[in-house]
């Protein structure tokens, strides 16, 4: 039986390998003729790439800590039984969401229309 499967095995790697291409190598990258990878940037940390992210668009942390800071107290005051305050500040929660929504959508969009024009 292992007799047969090796043969097998042999005749499958003669069909697929084509005469003079190089035994693929999944340690480098594929060699492409007229086409050069741009040099890798240095790894960020997530400070890093938190605080690139930020200056790019504020709007988003903005938003996420309007969101967050609208449910905390929204569901302090639930807790304490004022649920018109409870009410209001769930609404403002969904108000942030959306502020933070359009801010990805427009910063996403911006960077699109950016890359574009370089």
């Amino acid at each position: 039986m292992a007799v047969a499967s090796s043969a097998v095995q042999e005749e499958r790697a003669g069909r697929t390998a084509l005469p003079g291409a190089a035994a693929f190598n999944p340690g480098s990258p594929p060699v492409i003729e007229g086409f050069t990878p741009l040099p890798r940037q240095k790894e960020e940390s997530f400070k890093e790439k938190f605080l690139r992210k930020t200056k790019e668009n504020p709007f988003v942390p903005i938003g996420c800590l309007g969101t967050a800071g609208a449910l905390t107290y929204g569901l302090r005051a639930f807790k304490h039984g004022k649920t018109h305050q409870s009410q209001m500040l769930m609404r403002t929660r969904i108000f942030a969401q959306g502020f933070t929504v359009i801010a990805i959508i427009v910063g996403v969009a911006a960077t699109a229309l950016k890359s574009k024009h370089i």
